[in-house]
C-alpha cells in the first residue's frame, strides 16, 4: 500500500518551515481507498510570496488545527504504507521533522515519482510536476494546493506503475538501492562510476555549470554523505545536482590545494568558506631604534615583501592576537594595542614586560623570530612529494623562495633526474599564492615536522 504525500508550507527554509497545508492519499496501485486533506496552523506568519504561490493566507489557517492535533491521524495513516512523493525528499524531512517537535520518529520507505519517471519516462525537457503532468495530459485541479498536487501525483504514479515494466520500482525499494536518497536529477549511475580515492568533486546543475566544488579521501563516500546531510544549505545543493565530475589527485594534500584554487576560480554557489576576494593586508616585520622586532600590518600595495597576507584586517587581527598567545609576545609591539606605555597583557601575565622593560630585548626577539618562523610557509624552497594518480607517478607540490607555485605530477623514473626544485617548475600546474594556500601547506608541514620532505 502507498500513501502520496503532498504539503505546503511557509517556505522560510527547511529548519524554518511549518506545513500550511497536507494531503495523503492512500492508494493500493489502482485505485484511491483513502483520502485525508487539511489546512493546518503554522503557529507563524505566512509570507506574502507564498500567499501568491499558493493561495493559502493567514486567515485561512488562523483557525485550522494545529500539526499536533493531526499527527496521530497522519502517523496512523502512513503507518505499514510507502511514502511517495514529487520530490519526496522535501514533503518526507519536513513532516518527519514535525513529529521530531513533538518527541516521535517518524520513519517510513519512501518512493520519489521525480526519479521514477526520470527512469521510466525518460528524455522529457522537465521533471516538474507541472511539465510532466502537461506532457502527460494529467489534470491539476489546484496547483500548489496540496489536495490538487497530490492528486496529480497520484495519477502519475498510477502510470508509473503501468510501465514500470522493468520493475524500477521495486529496485527502488530494495534495502541496498540508494535511489531514492539520491538527488532527483541525478542519474544513479553518475554515483556508481565514481571513484574510491583522493580528488576533488564538482556538482553541476541542470545548466551544467558548477555550482559547489569538494576534496575528499574517498570521492565516492564523501559525495554520498552530501545525500545523508539535514542542514539546510546541502539539502538545496542535492535538489539542484543534476551531474558530478571529479579529478583524481593522488593523495589529500594536493586535493586540498586543487580544491582551493578551483573554488577561487569558479566561485561556486555553494562555496563559502574560500570564496573570497583578493587579498589585501599583509603582514610584515622591522626593527625599531632600540632593537626591538615589531609585527605590523597595512596594506599591500605598501608592503613588498610580506611575511604572509589576509583578506581583511579582521583576519590579520585575529592571527596575531594568537600569535601573542602562542608566543607571549606583546600587543604594543604586534600594533594590536597603540598610545600606551605598558601593555594590559602584561598586567594579566601574558606579556613577559617588553614593553615595560621588565624583559631583555634579546629574549623577546627570540620569540618574535619563532613566531615568524611558524608563519605560512618560510622562505625555503620546498618539494613536497606526494603520491601519484598512479603507482609509476608522484606528485607534489612546489615552493620557491617561500612561494607556492603550484603541483604536478612526474613519473617516478624521472624524477630520480631531478636534484634541484627549480628542476620541477617544467612539471609544475601553475598556481595562485594566497593566505588559503600557506594554511594549508603550514598545516600540512606542522604535521609532517619529523619526515624529510624538502629536496
Amino acid at each position: 500500500m502507498y500513501t502520496v504525500v503532498d504539503i505546503e508550507t511557509t517556505g522560510n527554509g527547511y529548519k524554518g518551515q511549518k506545513i500550511t497545508e497536507i494531503s495523503i492519499f492512500v492508494f493500493d496501485g489502482k485505485v484511491v481507498v483513502d483520502e485525508f486533506t487539511s489546512l493546518v496552523n503554522p503557529e507563524q506568519n505566512i509570507p506574502s510570496f507564498i500567499t501568491n504561490l499558493t493561495g493559502i493566507t493567514n486567515a485561512m489557517v488562523r483557525n485550522a488545527p494545529k500539526f499536533y492535533e493531526i499527527a496521530k491521524k497522519v502517523a496512523e495513516i502512513t503507518e505499514d504504507t510507502i511514502f511517495v512523493a514529487h520530490n519526496v525528499n522535501f514533503d518526507y524531512n519536513i513532516i518527519q521533522a514535525e513529529f521530531k517537535s513533538l518527541g516521535f520518529d517518524f520513519k517510513r520507505k519512501k518512493l520519489c515519482t521525480v526519479r521514477l519517471s526520470r527512469k521510466i519516462i525518460p528524455g522529457l525537457n522537465s521533471y516538474s510536476l507541472g511539465n510532466i503532468c502537461t506532457d502527460e495530459n494529467i489534470p491539476i485541479n489546484g496547483r500548489h494546493r496540496a489536495k490538487g498536487d497530490a492528486e496529480a501525483t497520484t495519477e502519475l504514479f498510477r502510470r508509473l506503475i503501468e510501465r514500470d515494466d522493468k520493475f524500477i520500482i521495486n529496485s527502488f525499494l530494495n534495502p541496498r538501492s540508494r535511489q531514492a536518497t539520491l538527488p532527483p536529477l541525478l542519474d544513479k549511475k553518475v554515483v556508481d562510476n565514481l571513484p574510491e580515492t583522493f580528488g576533488v568533486y564538482y556538482f553541476k546543475n541542470l545548466a551544467k555549470e558548477v555550482i559547489y566544488v569538494g576534496k575528499a579521501n574517498n570521492i565516492k563516500q564523501r559525495v554520498i554523505s552530501h545525500f545523508y546531510d539535514k542542514k539546510k544549505k546541502e539539502q538545496n545543493m542535492c535538489l539542484e545536482t543534476a551531474d558530478i565530475s571529479y579529478v583524481k589527485t593522488g593523495s589529500e594534500l594536493l586535493a586540498l590545494l586543487y580544491e582551493s584554487s578551483e573554488i577561487k576560480h569558479i566561485y561556486p554557489k555553494y562555496n563559502r568558506a574560500q570564496r573570497k576576494s583578493g587579498e589585501a593586508i599583509g603582514l610584515f616585520s622591522y626593527e625599531d631604534q632600540i632593537g626591538i622586532l615589531h609585527l605590523a600590518y597595512n596594506r599591500l600595495k605598501l608592503v613588498p615583501n610580506p611575511l604572509t597576507k589576509y583578506y581583511n584586517v579582521s583576519e590579520v587581527r585575529n592571527h596575531l592576537e594568537n600569535l601573542c598567545k602562542e608566543f607571549e609576545l606583546c600587543p604594543k609591539y604586534c600594533h594590536l594595542q597603540t598610545n600606551v606605555s605598558t601593555c594590559f597583557h602584561y598586567q594579566i601575565k601574558e606579556c613577559k614586560g617588553i614593553c615595560c622593560n621588565k624583559e631583555s630585548v634579546e629574549d623577546y626577539n627570540l620569540r618574535v623570530k619563532e613566531a615568524i618562523k611558524s608563519i605560512g610557509i618560510g622562505a625555503e624552497n620546498l618539494v613536497i612529494k606526494e603520491t601519484g594518480r598512479t603507482n609509476n607517478e608522484i606528485g607534489f607540490a612546489l615552493i620557491l623562495d617561500g612561494i607556492y607555485k603550484g603541483f604536478g605530477y612526474v613519473d617516478k623514473h624521472q624524477s630520480e633526474q631531478l636534484t634541484n626544485p627549480e628542476d620541477y617548475l617544467f612539471f609544475v600546474q601553475p598556481q595562485k599564492d594566497n593566505r588559503d594556500i600557506h594554511r594549508i601547506i603550514g598545516s600540512y608541514l606542522k604535521k609532517k615536522e619529523n619526515e624529510k620532505i624538502s629536496v
